[in-house]
């Protein structure tokens, strides 16, 4: 998976203290939305919410993976938040989250949706790579560590 298509360097942000899961959601709605026109940052936040009701996207390790299905879109927008202060998210490991990499996908490319959710999660799952997006000194430096244009091994 290539991340360079997907992500863009004005989508990964940090995230103050103090804010809910709903809030945290709410803000990727609206980083979405200006990322791509066609998105509507409520539209973002409904698709997200109706997918963590259907059970957490939290993956464990303080990881998240919030996504929806989008209609009215044919571009594929990803979305990543380091909180400052992790929160509770219904993780299946019970812990905090603080890493979010959210993806809403047009509603008509369900495997492909599944497809860069997988390939997401194994990218995170490497624990070199998850010390180094949490002690990242900015966002540019997020970035660069996920799309492998850091001079690090990908």
């Amino acid at each position: 998976m290539d991340l360079n298509n997907l992500l863009r360097p004005d989508a990964v942000v940090t995230l103050a203290p103090g804010l809910s899961k709903k809030r945290v959601l709410e803000v990727i709605g609206e980083i979405a939305a200006r990322q791509c026109p066609q998105i509507n940052a409520h539209a973002a936040f409904d698709a997200m919410l109706a997918r963590e009701r259907l059970g957490s996207t939290g993956i464990g390790n303080g990881i998240a993976l919030p996504h929806g299905r989008m209609q009215d879109t044919d571009t594929v927008v990803a979305v990543v938040a380091r909180l400052s202060q992790p929160i509770d998210f219904d993780a299946i490991d019970n812990q905090p989250v603080d890493l979010l990499f959210a993806l809403l996908v047009p509603s008509d490319q369900c495997q492909a949706h599944l497809s860069t959710l997988a390939a997401i999660a194994k990218r995170l799952s490497d624990k070199d790579t998850l010390k180094r997006l949490r002690t990242a000194s900015d966002d540019s430096e997020v970035y660069h560590i996920l799309t492998g244009t850091d001079g690090a091994a990908a």
